[in-house]
């Protein structure tokens, strides 16, 4: 059971970048580098995308279950799984309420918002704990990766953590409509997304492979 549940974080992230990288150049009126993820939940297709947050979610909420019944995973502490629980219920609740529109995105709408509705509000607020336990807990492994004479994947989880805070700021203020960055909001976030996801995958299948022969 362990292992399905470590192989869950292993497919998590492929599935969800796949599942938005093909609606993101399929969709009507929609631009990938302007427009974020999120947008995709709009519109009469949006169902899929909702679906895309809910299901990454809840595999993800299944890796981090995997990742604290393990052997000593990441060397006894729960404090990683923790956090990746944490960001994996955001993704859930994300795709339960939708977000609202920006950028102008569905076509005919308002690059800004004048009044935030309350799936919208509560959209932007399951975002936040994903937005932030993701790049804490990519720089708490990264210490103990260091702890353990894993420099090479300190230097990655550490790097992930960094990318994808810095990615996430520059995104946002894209979809606050800063003119420097509204045009490349969606491709900052995308980096962010995909960044974190990649990260994720490593995480499970290092644990995937190391659970069968000794303790992480």
């Amino acid at each position: 059971m362990t292992r399905r549940l470590l192989v869950c974080g292993a497919i998590a992230g492929p599935l969800f970048v796949a599942v938005f990288l093909v609606e993101g150049v399929t969709r009507a009126g929609y631009d990938p580098l302007r427009h974020p993820v999120s947008s995709l939940a709009l519109g009469d297709l949006g169902w899929m995308q909702s679906a895309n947050f809910i299901v990454a979610g809840l595999l993800t909420l299944a890796f981090a279950v995997g990742m604290w019944r393990a052997p000593r995973p990441l060397g006894g502490s729960a404090l990683v799984p923790v956090l990746v629980g944490v960001l994996a219920a955001g993704l859930v609740g994300a795709g339960l309420f939708v977000t609202d529109p920006v950028s102008g995105y569905p076509p005919g709408t308002l690059d800004r918002i004048l009044q935030t509705s309350t799936h919208g509000a509560l959209h932007d607020l399951f975002s936040v704990p994903t937005f932030l336990a993701w790049p804490i807990a990519c720089v708490v492994l990264a210490v103990r990766f260091l702890r353990w004479g894993e420099p090479g994947r300190a230097i990655y989880s550490g790097a992930t953590g960094l990318v994808f805070g810095g990615a996430f700021v520059l995104a946002s203020l894209g979809f606050a409509q800063v003119e420097a960055f509204v045009d490349l909001g969606g491709l900052f976030q995308r980096i962010a997304i995909t960044a974190g996801f990649a990260w994720l995958t490593f995480l499970a299948v290092r644990l995937l492979r190391t659970s069968s022969r000794k303790p992480v």
